[in-house]
């Protein structure tokens, strides 16, 4: 049957590998040549085997990251200048101040209501009082309008403690050089603060202040009222200044 070569379509257990050369097929070949001799033995004309099997691919190596002993390099300074902080906002202070002059003395007193004074307000008729006691006018004359402050309600003005510092000493000075006097009278802690630049621990004294003169720290009005004993204080001090204002005739 001219059967070369048999192979399996399925591999067979336990047989031994197939031989991939003797897939390949054969040259054909003639028993007798043209001149009807014998032709020479076939020789079977085998193509190169397939190439050996691909070796198994060799293990690739990974390489694991190490820690470095090199030092780290060190950031450079940051020469951004650091953001300077913000001073906090200072509310403007809140007073409202009336100028008035009795006799040889000014005085710069606090308006209890931030309004002026009526001829029948407690807080005034005190005052009236304490003139009287000092010998001086009980009828005191209004100088210039009442100063409030703040001056503005919006605007980027500064209107701050030292802003309203200069400004009551700024009004008052002005009026000195318009009339002299011999003592001014600050009233109130604002009168104080703002026009003697001193606080409360200077009340009942008498302070030395540039460009105003003499001047003399009194409580408010109405603590006067609300603390009747302080009336003691204020006048045990007014005798000790009354030569200051009064004159030798009187």
């Amino acid at each position: 049957m001219q059967v070369v070569n048999w192979l399996p379509r399925t591999e067979l257990p336990f047989a031994a590998p197939s031989r991939p050369e003797l897939l390949q097929a054969l040259e054909p070949f003639e028993p007798f040549d043209a001149s009807g001799e014998e032709a020479a033995a076939p020789v079977a004309v085998v193509k190169p085997a397939a190439e050996a099997a691909v070796r198994p691919s060799e293990r690739v190596k990974i390489e694991v990251p190490r820690p470095s002993t090199a030092p780290k390099p060190v950031a450079a300074a940051d020469d951004t200048p650091a953001p300077v902080a913000k001073a906090p906002v200072v509310p403007p202070p809140r007073f409202a101040l009336q100028l008035l002059r009795a006799g040889r003395c000014l005085v710069l007193v606090e308006l209890p209501t931030g309004e002026r004074f009526q001829a029948r307000d407690p807080a005034y008729l005190l005052l009236k009082d304490m003139l009287r006691a000092a010998g001086l006018p009980d009828s005191p004359q209004i100088v210039g309008e009442p100063v409030r402050w703040p001056l503005l309600v919006r605007g980027n003005m500064d209107q701050g403690p030292d802003a309203a510092r200069d400004f009551v000493q700024g009004f008052v000075s002005a009026r000195l050089e318009d009339e002299p006097c011999v003592c001014l009278w600050l009233i109130g802690l604002p009168a104080v603060r703002f026009a003697g630049e001193a606080n409360a621990e200077a009340w009942y004294r008498e302070l030395q202040v540039e460009g105003l003169g003499s001047v003399w720290a009194l409580p408010g009005l109405e603590l006067l009222m609300e603390e009747p004993q302080r009336k003691a204080d204020v006048w045990q001090a007014m005798r000790r200044l009354m030569a200051r204002w009064k004159t030798t005739d009187e």
